[in-house]
Parts: C-alpha cells; structure tokens; sequence
C-alpha cells in the first residue's frame, strides 16, 4: 500500500470505473445467438449505491458496449455511463469538466492496457489484484480482491469509512 494513500482518500468525490476485469471478472460467456453475458459482483453493486446515495459522483467508463450492463447500471442509479468509449482520457476530461471536478478527486479503477492513459491524470489510480502488471505499477492503491470479485465494493468501502460516510450508511442514517 502507498503511504499517502490513506490520505487520498480524504479528497475522493468521484468513482470512475472501468467495466470488463473491474465490474466483472474478465469473463464473457457467450450464447448460441451470439450473445456476449457478463457477470457482475452484487456487494460491488451495493457499494456503488451506496455512493451514489452518499452523494459521490459513479461514472463508468469501457470499450465494450453491452445493453445488460448498462441496464444493470441504470439500476443501481448511475446515470453518468460510457460504453463503446472510444478515447477515454477524452470521455473522463469531458466528465470532469461537466460537473466541475477536479482530476485529484477521481478514483479510477482500470485494469488493463485501455486505462493506463487515463489512469495517470487521476488523483488515485487503484486496480483490482489480478489487473495487468503495467497498470499495477501505476496503481497508488492494488484491491486484494479481483476484478468482479468484490474490488469495488473494497475501494468504495474505504473512502466511505475514511471520510465517515460509510458507519452512516450502514445505520440507515444517509438520506
């Protein structure tokens, strides 16, 4: 673990993630029609909510584009979703600059090669354990969970308790 990152994490406003290896564990499962299913982690579903509610911004950000996905994200309540994004630093500077956030309030979680260059204009970069070796070594923060395994759940947790909001949300005290 970094040694200032615990302090970062005071500073946090925003959660932007990345879809396939980070919101789901990489795999895709594919049907007879072509159709591609993913499978996503329900606790990283809950903490996701959980911010959303807190009053964070969510923001997802992927190459892929799946219906099932966006439908899954709608209904947790993240409004802010990029699927097919072609250049996502251009997405994220986009972002940012709509809701006037700064890049050192941004969580990013990425997990492969597509995020590295977005990942450096963040104030905290973090990836799941099993993320690819480049985006390890630019990560302030390494989950111990993998990706669709509960990584996201583990980062919002923490900004959450860090910043006192989650002992709030879990006593049903967050509206």
């Amino acid at each position: 673990m970094n040694k200032n990152y615990k302090e970062i994490l005071n500073q946090i406003t925003t959660f932007i993630l990345d879809v396939d290896g980070v919101l789901t564990d990489s795999s895709v499962h594919v049907t007879p029609t072509g159709e591609m299913l993913r499978i996503m982690n329900i606790r990283d579903g809950f903490a996701i909510k959980a911010a959303l509610e807190s009053g964070y911004h969510v923001c997802i950000i992927s190459g892929g584009n799946n219906e099932g996905v966006r439908i899954r994200l709608r209904n947790l309540g993240v409004t802010d979703i990029h699927l097919a994004s072609p250049d996502k630093v251009e997405t994220f500077k986009e972002y940012i600059e709509l809701y006037h956030i700064q890049p050192e309030q941004v969580l990013y979680m990425g997990d492969d090669i597509p995020d590295y260059h977005v990942m450096q204009l963040v104030g905290l970069p973090v990836c799941p354990q099993d993320a690819s070796p480049e985006i390890k070594a630019i990560s302030k923060y390494v989950s111990h969970k993998n990706g669709g395994r509960g990584a996201v759940r583990e980062v919002i947790e923490q900004v959450m308790k860090v910043q006192g909001k989650w002992h709030l949300y879990y006593n049903g005290k967050h509206d």
